[in-house]
């Protein structure tokens, strides 16, 4: 391997790690004070049944309470209470089964039957029934214990107890997480566009080749962005407190597809500037306008972290789409004018990400 392609290769390795770290940070934002809360309540839990309760081996409370909270942001009381319930069904079930026919294999397939119709009769939900026969499993192919029989049921019970009060204690916003997501991932695309600007005004190719791999690299953030807003926008129609969220999460869904649309634009835009570059075809007025619209999705950015109205991006694009005539801001230059032609492409799905409508986006750019 040349000394170039193992440069190259460097850089691409280090730039797709820079970007799985930034979208792994912004996981970690989201979900912090969600696995706290579940953490402590495992913790809760267990105290109250080994020390309230007197269950040396109290296992089963705080496997209930985590399973019932977890990290997950569909935390409402309906689906907590599935999962409690479902948790206390199957040890339950499986307590009584071990200890009046013992455990083996075809009692195996006994507790598991039993525990799901019991489940499916009791709720409609699956996870209901999942956990019941996950749990039910679990307590037939555990060594049995010394004490009650339903020693076990009753720890799984003050675990769910401890979960449902957190649930109903601490309730969560659905818009939290898809918002963090796409301020991560909006991030993503100012860091290319910026990368890009600075490559074309001191015409280095390295940093235009740095773009468009973080462009590359990306993908994932908007991918994650895109599935969690899907995700919150699925859940607030099954819960009627969130429903006054609705409008802002499908407007979420709706920006990460524009989004994305805008990453693969300014990903060519990448690309095709690398031979602009190498060629010498860049004039400072092009410069200027990837650095205008890299401020511009910075401002993005903070408006959709925040839910706020992305005015200040929609103004400042306005501004820099009346800009773009290829004719005007590069002109007798025809290389130069296509990567201005794919800049407007990028502009418009920017604009109509920070809320402008269609026809006002493609009108704010100037005839050709």
């Amino acid at each position: 391997m040349s000394a170039a392609s193992s440069l190259a290769s460097s850089a691409t390795l280090r730039l797709q790690v820079e970007s799985r770290l930034r979208a792994g940070w912004a996981r970690v934002r989201a979900s912090w004070l969600l696995i706290l809360q579940a953490s402590l309540a495992a913790g809760v839990a267990y105290g109250i049944a080994r020390y309230v309760a007197g269950h040396p081996a109290a296992f089963f409370a705080p496997v209930s309470a985590w399973i019932a909270l977890g990290f997950s942001r569909n935390r409402n009381v309906r689906r907590v209470a599935e999962l409690a319930v479902g948790v206390a069904i199957g040890v339950g079930a499986g307590d009584l089964v071990v200890h009046v026919i013992g455990s083996g294999v075809w009692q195996m397939a006994l507790v598991l039957l039993v525990a799901a119709l019991l489940g499916r009769f009791l709720d409609r939900g699956l996870m209901l029934t999942t956990q019941a026969g996950v749990q039910a499993i679990v307590i037939v192919g555990l060594p049995q214990t010394t004490g009650s029989p339903f020693g076990r049921w009753v720890d799984a019970l003050i675990g769910g107890g401890v979960a449902l009060a957190v649930a109903l204690l601490t309730p969560t916003d659905p818009r939290r997480h898809p918002r963090t997501l796409a301020q991560a991932a909006v991030q993503e695309l100012a860091a290319v566009l910026h990368l890009l600007a600075r490559g074309l005004r001191a015409r280095a190719v390295d940093d235009v080749e740095s773009a468009l791999l973080t462009g590359r690299a990306s993908q994932p953030a908007l991918d994650e962005w895109r599935e969690a807003a899907r995700s919150a926008a699925d859940l607030v129609r099954l819960a009627p407190a969130h429903r006054r969220h609705r409008g802002e999460l499908h407007r979420l869904v709706d920006e990460s597809v524009l989004l994305d649309r805008a990453m693969r634009n300014a990903r060519v835009l990448a690309r095709r500037a690398i031979a602009a570059v190498e060629d010498g075809h860049v004039a400072p007025g092009l410069a200027d306008a990837v650095a205008s619209a890299a401020r511009s999705t910075d401002d993005l950015a903070a408006a959709v972290g925040s839910g706020h109205d992305a005015r200040a991006a929609r103004e400042r694009l306005l501004d820099l789409a009346a800009t773009l005539d290829p004719h005007t801001l590069v002109p007798e230059d025809w290389q130069a004018q296509s990567l201005v032609l794919l800049l407007r492409s990028l502009v418009v799905d920017l604009l109509e990400a920070a809320g402008a409508s269609p026809q006002d986006a493609r009108a704010a750019l100037p005839e050709l």
